[in-house]
């Protein structure tokens, strides 16, 4: 087949053949995302040198409260550098990590709410926030915590549970009597 040849069958292939090839080729390149929150980050980045003790910043993969960090000068050809210690907020463990000062370090965005017990079944804690909405996935935590929040709900005493939330993980973090009104 000539160049010629070719020319004169692109000329007769139709408008709408032409259309619908593309349209077909659009839906192909559409992606459709699902959402499960508000759009929220679950992180933002920020300098390494802005980090403070008492802070938060995410290490190994894992939202951390940092407990002890030091920044050393600046070597012949380099750049200062920080070192920080931090304690996963969930888990406990402990992490150090070290980063020139200048680079950005992800910081988690982590959320305290307060809510009221209303009920322990099942090794989950049925809670009510403020404005009446219960949330019964946040698991009754284990130790001392966990043992604490039975038995002073068993004894029927009215509790609040602190819930502490980042990267997409809640846990129960500390509970308290509940103010008398």
């Amino acid at each position: 087949m000539s160049k010629a040849d070719s020319a004169k069958d692109n000329e007769q292939t139709p408008v709408v053949e032409k259309a619908a090839k593309v349209a077909d080729n659009n839906e192909a390149h559409e992606h459709h995302f699902e959402e499960a929150n508000a759009g929220a980050a679950l992180t933002y980045p920020m300098q390494c040198s802005a980090l403070r003790k008492n802070g938060f910043v995410v290490m190994k993969g894992r939202p951390c409260k940092i407990i002890d960090m030091s920044t050393s000068k600046t070597g012949k050809h380099g750049h200062a550098k920080v070192k920080y210690t931090g304690v996963d907020i969930f888990t406990g463990a402990k992490y150090d990590d070290m980063s020139p000062s200048t680079h950005n370090v992800d910081v988690p965005n982590v959320k305290r709410d307060d809510y009221t017990l209303i009920n322990v079944a099942d090794g989950f804690l049925a809670l009510m926030n403020e404005s009446g909405d219960t949330k019964e996935d946040i698991k009754l935590p284990e130790g001392e915590l966990g043992e604490t929040i039975e038995s002073e709900f068993d004894a029927g005493k009215e509790l609040l549970i602190t819930v502490l939330t980042s990267m997409g993980i809640e846990a129960a973090i500390a509970q308290r009597e509940a103010p008398r009104s």
